[in-house]
C-alpha cells in the first residue's frame, strides 16, 4: 500500500513543479510581458478611502509602482523610447489616474 501513496504523492508533485521549469526566460533586453495588474492594485487598495485621502494614497501607490517598473527596466538594460514603453506597459497607464 506504500508504493501507490508514495507514486501519487511523486505524481502531484511533478505536476505542481513541472509548469516552473517549463518556463522560459526571455532574451536578454527583451522586454518580458507584465500584465498591466500594478493600476489595477492600486486602484483596488484605495478603493475604501474616500476623498483627499483616496488621491494621495493612489498618487503614492502609482509612484511606487513606477519606480518598481523603473527599476525592473534598468536590471533589463532598457534604453529610452524601448525603456518608456516598458514602464507604460508595467504600470498599466499612460500618465497619472483620473480619480
Amino acid at each position: 500500500m506504500k508504493l501507490p501513496l508514495a507514486a501519487i504523492a511523486a505524481s502531484l508533485a511533478y505536476l505542481i513543479v513541472a509548469p516552473v521549469f517549463a518556463q522560459t526566460s526571455p532574451a536578454p533586453g527583451a522586454a518580458e510581458p507584465v500584465p498591466a495588474t500594478k493600476r489595477v492594485a492600486c486602484l483596488a487598495s484605495t478603493q475604501s478611502l474616500k476623498g483627499q485621502d483616496k488621491r494621495d494614497q493612489l498618487q503614492l501607490c502609482l509612484a511606487q509602482a513606477r519606480v518598481d517598473c523603473l527599476k525592473q527596466a534598468i536590471d533589463q538594460k532598457m534604453v529610452g523610447e524601448a525603456r518608456r514603453s516598458a514602464i507604460k506597459t508595467c504600470v498599466g497607464t499612460d500618465g497619472p489616474a483620473q480619480q
